[in-house]
């Protein structure tokens, strides 16, 4: 398989449960609710067109390009992993959509490196056999197949996707994200309030954002 990625580096990871954690984003190409330009926010499936702020489209980003083999692109992820020691290195795989693209033969690859893989997906699609973590970041307008996983992360609030939907899928953690928008005040007041109501469910900020990091 030919695999299309927009970049690839190593960073702490912003938000979620392994918020903090030092890890090499793998970001690849594309995505299957919009094409990631801006003439198409208003087309797609979902409506997370309207206000997605990642650059997922080329292969044009530090470490990106295409790669020809499964080892080809393990091979570089390794590369941006700076420690001499792979013991407990995260590689995250994310996008776009990632689940277009990672299969079980790159899985494997990055394993024989020493990495756990993590992917942070939209859930409308499977994911290949041995993913160590799996996040889930369900969006409004589509039809969400992948219905477990260890951390189920909304972005809140969305039209159509109240929190109580989600709580009988099969997920370790449910986590709560603000909408990044011109109203993110209000959203994280939001966001606060329903946690404190609902104990179940955990605010998770996006960090990286704050500390102006990747």
């Amino acid at each position: 398989m030919n695999y299309s990625v927009k970049e690839i580096y190593y960073t702490l990871q912003g938000e979620g449960m392994n918020v903090g954690r030092p890890a090499v984003f793998l970001r690849f190409a594309g995505c299957n609710l919009w094409s990631g330009r801006e003439a198409d926010r208003a087309a797609g499936p979902g409506s997370c067109s309207a206000w997605c702020d990642t650059d997922f489209v080329g292969t044009d980003g530090p470490g990106g390009g295409r790669f020809a083999t499964a080892d080809d692109l393990a091979a570089a992820v390794a590369d941006a992993w700076p420690v001499a020691s792979t013991d407990r290195a995260l590689v995250v795989c994310t996008g776009g959509e990632p689940l277009l693209q990672l299969d079980e033969t790159l899985v494997a690859a990055l394993h024989v490196r020493g990495f756990m893989v993590a992917v942070e997906t939209n859930g409308t699609r499977e994911p290949p056999a041995g993913i160590d973590w799996i996040c889930v970041s369900p969006k409004a307008g589509t039809a969400l197949c992948l219905r477990t996983g260890h951390e189920l992360k909304l972005v809140y609030p969305q039209d159509g996707m109240e929190p109580e939907r989600f709580e009988d899928l099969s997920f370790d953690h449910f986590l709560l994200q603000p909408l990044d928008s011109p109203g993110r005040d209000e959203n994280t007041r939001l966001a606060l309030h329903y946690c404190l109501e609902h104990p179940r469910w955990r605010l998770s900020l996006q960090t990286h954002k704050t500390l102006d990091i990747p």
